[in-house]
């Protein structure tokens, strides 16, 4: 997680770099609905590459937004999740929702 004095003095700059990119905000929504593994989220995240999806995951645990739980079964089993922080974001996925389906209306 990063260190107070390492975040933006802006609060809009500090939520972007924590969940600004199209990957972080598309694993977000998948994993708002339910805990997922690796190949689910590549799955349903048509285009991402595996390099990619590897790299949002571990800066989102690091951000202290995605919870990785190993499961001791063999083959392992890796389950990824919203921490409560992550948690914290639904409402502003939420809005972001909206304002998609809003945007859609309107411009159809």
């Amino acid at each position: 997680m990063m260190k107070k004095d390492e975040l933006p003095h802006c609060p809009v700059a500090t939520t972007v770099q924590m969940i600004g990119s199209k990957w972080k905000l598309l694993i977000m929504r998948n994993l708002l609905a339910r805990p997922c593994r690796f190949n689910e989220l590549q799955r349903d995240l048509e285009g991402i590459s595996q390099k990619v999806l590897t790299d949002s995951l571990r800066s989102m645990e690091t951000d202290g937004i995605v919870i990785r739980t190993v499961f001791p079964e063999v083959p392992p089993r890796v389950e990824y999740s919203l921490s409560e922080l992550g948690e914290s974001m639904r409402p502003i996925m939420n809005a972001m929702e909206q304002w998609g389906k809003d945007y859609k209306v309107q411009n159809s």
